[in-house]
């Protein structure tokens, strides 16, 4: 082979080496949480998304690599005053997200730097209307607030402020020493009203179980002295029963005897009779006189008064 062809193939493979070489140093893949800016000559050309992409050589370029995913920025802390003239550094921490790449890229020149100075001025703003205990007891207004007005003024850089936290709050050296014996009195004064309260509530507690102990030893008293009421009456109602059963046999006993007598008592014909016959046997003896009463009823009456000395 001429030796010309030959340099003309080897000057060929070179220039077609070189051009593959090109081609594939333009072939461009953009992550799925990235957004790419490509301009060509100079002007904004189009936006790339996730996937394989070619520049055209020696004409594109890519101007910016913007991230997609939320962000965290933590900002140097200020010097801030207060509404009552107190001097202090707060820190702020700020979470964004990039919600256009476009603007993010040519709406501000250094987009971390801006929002730094607007937190910084945003923060003395809303410092220098709170007094100092409202700084410290405050932090939610004050990170919606810083929130809302740069989110307000991101807007136009494609950029969202999802939340901003106040990170520290360092005031100066005299009040932080006058908030610790603050807090330590306070601390002491929550101690000795604790302690006083227990105080009273264990003397309450006490007052209350004596309480208790004597209405239950009264209780018991009570019922003692009921029962030995009710045992006394007990005893009393059977001795009671008693005498009234004694009295009760000792009537009958009476009355047995008083019937036992009636029924041994003669009666007026018996006594008539044996009257008869006690004169039968006395005219069986040696007198010879006898004397009758007249009529039957001085016998009668004689029988009665034989009748009345049997009785004795």
């Amino acid at each position: 082979m001429p030796p010309v062809v030959t340099a003309l193939i080897i000057i060929l493979s070179v220039l077609l080496f070189i051009f593959i070489l090109i081609i594939i140093c333009n072939i461009k893949i953009v992550k799925q949480t990235e957004k790419v800016i490509v301009e060509r000559l100079g002007a904004y050309r189009t936006t790339w998304g996730v996937g394989m992409h070619m520049l055209m050589p020696f004409f594109d370029r890519i101007a910016v690599r913007v991230s997609m995913k939320e962000q965290v920025r933590d900002f140097e802390p200020q010097s801030v005053i207060t509404k009552d003239n107190v001097t202090m550094q707060i820190d702020t921490v700020v979470f964004y997200v990039v919600t256009d790449a476009k603007l993010y890229a040519y709406g501000v020149e250094n987009p971390m730097a801006a929002i730094n100075y607007l937190s910084a001025t945003t923060l003395r703003n809303i410092i220098g209307e709170l007094l100092l205990d409202e700084c410290l007891t405050s932090r939610e207004l004050i990170n919606e607030k810083m929130r809302k007005i740069l989110d307000e003024a991101t807007d136009p850089w494609g950029i969202k402020v999802n939340r901003v936290e106040v990170k520290n709050i360092l005031p100066p050296k005299d009040i932080r020493e006058a908030m610790e014996k603050q807090m330590r009195a306070e601390r002491e004064k929550r101690e000795k009203v604790l302690l006083a309260e227990g105080q009273k509530q264990s003397a309450i507690l006490v007052a209350e179980g004596q309480k208790q102990s004597q209405i239950l030893t009264a209780e018991a008293e009570k019922q003692m002295a009921i029962l030995r009421a009710e045992g006394e009456a007990e005893s009393l109602r059977k001795v009671k029963q008693a005498e009234a059963d004694g009295i009760r046999a000792v009537r009958e006993a009476e009355a047995e005897g008083l019937k036992m007598l009636n029924a041994s008592k003669p009666t007026e014909p018996v006594v008539t009779l044996r009257y008869y016959e006690s004169l039968a046997k006395i005219a069986d003896g040696k007198a010879t006189k006898i004397f009758l009463p007249n009529n039957m009823e001085k016998a009668a009456s004689l029988a009665s008064v034989v009748k009345e000395v049997i009785k004795d």
